[in-house]
């Protein structure tokens, strides 16, 4: 069949074709009309002379039929590179950057086997051109030895391709390699003009942030204010899903018209744009378990200076800092799903010795004579094998005392406040001031080879780690100060108010208390439920 189709001859052959289009980032030249930052992703075309997978899907048939042979199935790989490499676990459990196509390489094992997905036999795989069938060399060698050791021909219409000859494998190779250093070249290209623009302030493309018009350099005086009403609450104590169960009701949506959850307030006040610097997004790998880790930071120039964007800010940059304090680098507190109908479930813990289990909600049964809807929270019985069964408590009377917890705390730290005053100046200024210095000294010793490599960035490490500590206690600094500046959160109002829900609630809880201990009681005895609850106060 090798031979046979090194001569053009298909009669009583069945041939698939491999239809791709790409339109992935860095990988040819940007389509007419388009610019880097333009749309959500960056869009590129290559093949310029490919319009669609259709196209290629014809012209693989026309040229398989007038051939003598039968076209019976297409493997579609539409958006999908053949170049930019991804993240993958590898069979031996390592972590390694592998370029992706499940199409491709199914077409592969497809045609050793002799049998299409749908059912046919087919002999050969054709494709457009070798641009179509990849851009990467391990690919390449995956079809030459399909070629070589499975005798199943690959083909091209346009005549680049040749994998059915030793020469035609070596020129092959060289395409190839010659296609990738395309794509690599394009890629440092989008790289530089990404950071040209970033450099410049220039707003990122995509979809309009909340807070400005859609040139994203102007104010929405509404949303703006919005962020600003969110960010003075948060900075006083307001809990996220409070602001967010707020904004719902009020019919405050994001920019794409979606109702606001935590989380998405929590990446948008995590975003530099809103005190006016220009942000750029990190891609961290961690080894241990094997992720890629994203985060957005502020862009610097090469002096080291945070970059201003072209656009008008909606905080000051000690608002953002202190609400960076407050949301800090790990999982907050409160901000899980709170998927749970009862107010202390995930808080209340058996207090007997060795046990410790959460309770849980078990509503009355009708022998109690309890009201509709009324329940306990019971340690699960020792026949689960989650619990001992010897804690219960009535559910209603346990969820008041545990808001008055709530707000006896708030009303606590709030009187503590109000007492200790941060100072005017932040007394650490000087310091901070003196290590940006030193650092300074350090990269011009270094830029006049003064210092050896070694000593430069064990030098550097000390400093930027004593840096990034006196920037964590003048962010704390500063989210005191604006704290005195405005009205606590009166939490008996928010507590109570018209349409507070469970999960507003529960997050006041888990953000107050780590947990709430439930002592036991002997047979007989009676004990206030007041005495049997012992909170566990959260570091705040």
């Amino acid at each position: 069949m090798v031979q046979r189709a090194h001569w053009g001859n298909l009669e009583g052959q069945n041939w698939a074709g491999l239809a791709r289009l790409s339109t992935e980032e860095a990988e040819g030249e940007l389509c007419s009309g388009e610019s880097v930052e333009g749309g959500s992703r960056p869009r590129f075309m290559t093949g310029r002379d490919i319009k669609s997978t259709e196209e290629q899907e014809r012209d693989g048939r026309h040229f398989v039929e007038s051939r003598g042979g039968r076209y019976v199935y297409t493997y579609m790989e539409p958006d999908t590179s053949a170049w930019k490499r991804r993240r993958v676990r590898l069979p031996d459990g390592s972590i390694g950057y592998r370029v992706v196509r499940p199409v491709y390489e199914g077409a592969l094992e497809d045609l050793k086997q002799g049998k299409a997905p749908n059912g046919e036999r087919i002999d050969g795989l054709i494709v457009y051109d070798i641009d179509r069938l990849t851009r990467d060399p391990r690919h390449l060698e995956d079809a030459i030895e399909t070629v070589e050791h499975y005798h199943r021909p690959i083909i091209d219409i346009t005549g680049t391709l040749d994998l059915l000859t030793d020469n035609g494998r070596a020129m092959a190779r060289v395409v190839v390699a010659m296609a990738n250093k395309q794509s690599a070249d394009t890629a440092r290209r989008v790289r530089r003009n990404h950071k040209a623009r970033r450099d410049r302030g220039i707003p990122v493309g995509g979809t309009r942030p909340f807070g400005w018009h859609e040139d994203k350099r102007t104010l929405n005086p509404t949303e703006a204010q919005h962020i600003r009403d969110a960010a003075k609450r948060i900075i006083l104590g307001a809990e996220w899903h409070a602001i967010v169960a707020d904004w719902n009701r009020e019919g405050v949506t994001t920019s794409k018209g979606n109702p606001w959850t935590w989380i998405g307030l929590r990446d948008m006040m995590r975003n530099p744009r809103l005190c006016g610097y220009r942000s750029h997004v990190v891609i961290e790998f961690d080894p241990e378990s094997g992720r890629e880790i994203r985060h957005m930071t502020i862009a610097h120039d090469d002096e080291g200076n945070p970059i201003n964007g072209q656009w008008t800010p909606i905080l000051e940059v000690s608002e953002w800092e202190a609400i960076q304090e407050i949301i800090g680098n790990g999982p907050m507190r409160g901000g899980g799903r709170n998927s749970r109908v009862y107010l202390s479930t995930g808080t209340l813990r058996c207090g007997k010795e060795d046990c410790g289990a959460p309770l849980r909600a078990m509503k009355a049964p009708p022998s109690r004579g309890k009201p509709e809807g009324y329940f306990y929270y019971v340690c699960p019985a020792k026949t689960t094998g989650k619990g001992c069964g010897g804690v219960k408590v009535p559910g209603p009377e346990t969820d008041e005392l545990i808001g008055k917890l709530v707000i006896a705390k708030y009303e606590q730290e709030t009187a503590h406040r109000e007492a200790i005053k941060a100072p005017q100046v932040w007394p650490k200024e000087a310091a901070l001031q003196i290590v940006r210095e030193d650092i300074d000294d350090l990269k011009k010793a270094r830029r006049d080879r003064k210092i050896s490599a070694e000593r430069y960035y064990s030098d550097l490490a000390g400093y930027e780690a004593e840096e990034q500590q006196l920037k964590r206690e003048r962010n704390a600094w500063q989210r005191q100060l604006l704290a005195e500046q405005g009205e606590p959160v009166d939490m008996t109002k928010e507590w109570h108010k018209t349409g507070v829900t469970l999960a507003e609630r529960r997050s006041y809880v888990e953000r107050t208390l780590t947990a709430v201990i439930v002592l036991p009681v002997g047979s007989g005895r009676r004990v206030p439920l007041r005495d049997r609850l012992v909170p566990v106060w959260a570091e705040r």
